[in-house]
């Protein structure tokens, strides 16, 4: 595998692990991937929740839990360490402001266009930004809006397909969509990246994510011109992800058939694993009295059927009874867990004999 370079940054693994919420890649998880050469990911959302001890005041547990999870990463590593923070948070701006004080090494952002991310660095700052789209128009629209608003080229550019765990940027009927397959669209985006940073006379690394699971998918979308690829689902069936052992437990159960698409409160289409939790909310038996958190713009506690904030925790915590598990659509695949060391040097060799294997049936 080649590096994978974000400006200055330089990852020896091009595997950059997702930011999973609630609570499921924090310090820990983010280290260990870090430590094996890749870009270990702590996610900003719902850290309220589980700072709550700090502060009863959502907000301000967020920023406190947010500096103890950077500051934890990097004593455990010096590796890179990025976070995660999504635009429909109602405290995006505070997160994205912490990250870069508490000089995180990138920013990566999506379930929204944040198209006001650069506004936030201070000059000097050495956090690098790197937006998520899922698809070319929105690499183009994005790029465009970044330089003209700000005079800023995005550092790097994640494409995510159909196949991504949790909330979803497609409607219901694009994810079965061929033409919505990340197949499809990585070449697109590159092309459009690629001519934006030519403009600029700068690389802006293209990182594809969405359904990646082996050394092999690897291999094959890198061949499409990617230069890195991101990977979540993978990484919570490992010792050092942030879950409790019930939340890894849910995905070596999960059977093909299990893995289904919601309507999430937040008004977007997620993917998660079916449980009784779930099951009730079809039933129409869960249904909140109000809001303990305002934690995303877009929620609408008068027409939601939970409060999705505590329902991710309660999974994160391993009370399944009370909230389910986001997944990629490659969950059902997990069969056992293994450190995060394991993982990444099973995925190099397998990436390594598919390569072999290619560079072979392409001498005959």
């Amino acid at each position: 595998m080649k590096a994978l370079k974000i400006g200055n940054l330089c990852a020896e693994v091009p595997i950059v692990q997702g930011g999973m919420g609630v609570g499921i890649s924090l310090a820990g998880l983010a280290s260990a991937v870090a430590r094996e050469g890749g870009v270990g990911v702590i996610s900003s959302a719902g850290l309220g929740v589980i700072y709550k001890d700090y502060s009863k005041d959502y907000r301000e547990a967020s920023v406190w839990g947010l500096k103890q999870e950077i500051r934890k990463a990097r004593e455990a590593t010096r590796g890179i360490i990025g976070v995660n923070v999504m635009v429909a948070m109602s405290n995006f701006a505070d997160m994205v402001r912490t990250a870069i004080a508490e000089k995180a090494d990138i920013i990566f952002s999506g379930a929204g266009m944040p198209l006001n991310l650069p506004s936030f660095l201070p000059e000097g700052a050495k956090t690098k930004l790197a937006p998520i789209v899922s698809s070319a128009r929105a690499a183009k629209l994005l790029c465009r809006k970044w330089w003209s608003e700000y005079r800023y080229v995005p550092d790097a550019v994640v494409v995510e397909g159909p196949k991504a765990g949790g909330h979803l940027g497609y409607k219901e009927e694009q994810l079965t969509d061929e033409h919505f397959a990340l197949e499809s669209i990585v070449p697109e985006v590159v092309a459009e990246v690629r001519a934006f940073g030519a403009e600029h006379d700068r690389t802006i690394p293209v990182i594809a994510g969405g359904g990646i699971y082996t050394g092999e998918d690897i291999y094959r979308i890198l061949a499409l011109g990617a230069d890195g690829v991101q990977m979540g689902t993978r990484f919570v069936t490992t010792e050092e992800c942030d879950a409790d052992p019930a939340f890894k437990q849910s995905y070596l159960d999960a059977t093909r058939e299990d893995i289904e698409i919601i309507r999430s409160p937040v008004g977007m289409p997620g993917r998660a694993i079916r449980n009784s939790f779930l099951d009730r909310v079809k039933e129409g038996l869960k249904r909140p009295k109000a809001c303990p958190f305002d934690c995303i713009r877009t929620c609408d506690v008068t027409h939601s059927p939970y409060c999705i904030m505590l329902a991710l925790y309660n999974a994160f915590k391993g009370r399944l009874q009370n909230g389910y598990a986001f997944c990629g659509a490659n969950a059902w695949r997990a069969d056992r867990i293994q450190s995060v060391r394991e993982l990444i040097a099973s995925l190099r060799e397998e990436y390594d004999s598919f390569s072999l294997r290619e560079r072979l049936l392409g001498t005959r």
